[in-house]
């Protein structure tokens, strides 16, 4: 069985061709602004480098959110137009739970943090076994922390106020699938991004 990871969340792409538990190929590239050029091409020499075709694939993991509003739509499109196009099906993956499931560090609670500018994040808590402590939301750091149970460590790859150790997020990819491979896959059509939030247009005309 052949899967496909997409992760465009941000200004990385992260995506992989996974084979019995085993990384067939995998790309891990800061694109900048240059994601919405970079993603889809990236993705296809993937492919060629495998020496596989995209109708070898059983499922798509893909990142729908929160982080980047642009990011995530991008690996959303590409992730739900293949899926329709070769009659594949889709499991949509949480930004801050592949963080967590990658962090390294052994603390009682990890906290995986996405910095969403004036103090705010988005952000979650986790324990050992990935269980929901603190639910994913878009919060000030501040009062996330403040919800903390216990001794944890931080997991982002942005600069922000904390005052336990931060963890860079280098993505455990096969982790990251072996830990989602049991959920129910879906159909593209109901794949939908995770924003958290509403977008900075609709929340200055209201929508």
């Amino acid at each position: 069985m052949i899967n496909l990871y997409i992760d465009t969340s941000s200004s990385y792409l992260y995506s992989a061709l996974i084979k019995d538990k085993k990384i067939l190929q995998e790309v891990k590239e800061n694109y900048g602004q240059k994601l919405s050029v970079e993603a889809l091409p990236q993705i296809i020499k993937l492919f060629e480098i495998a020496s596989i075709t995209p109708k070898d694939i059983e499922k798509i993991f893909v990142v729908v959110g929160p982080g980047s509003f642009t990011g995530i739509r991008i690996g959303v499109t590409i992730a739900k137009t293949m899926a329709f196009s070769l009659k594949k099906s889709i499991i949509p993956v949480s930004s801050l739970k592949a963080m967590a499931i990658s962090a390294r560090k052994d603390t009682p609670y990890i906290m995986p943090l996405i910095d969403a500018r004036r103090g705010y994040v988005y952000g979650a808590v986790y324990d050992k076994n990935m269980r929901e402590v603190v639910k994913e939301q878009h919060i000030l750091l501040t009062e996330l922390v403040d919800k903390v149970p216990d001794t944890y460590s931080v997991i982002s790859n942005d600069q922000l106020p904390v005052t336990v150790s931060r963890e860079e997020y280098d993505p455990d990819i096969l982790k990251i699938v072996t830990f989602y491979d049991s959920e129910k896959p879906i159909s593209p059509h109901l794949v939908n991004p995770n924003y958290l939030k509403r977008t900075e247009a609709e929340e200055k005309h209201g929508v």
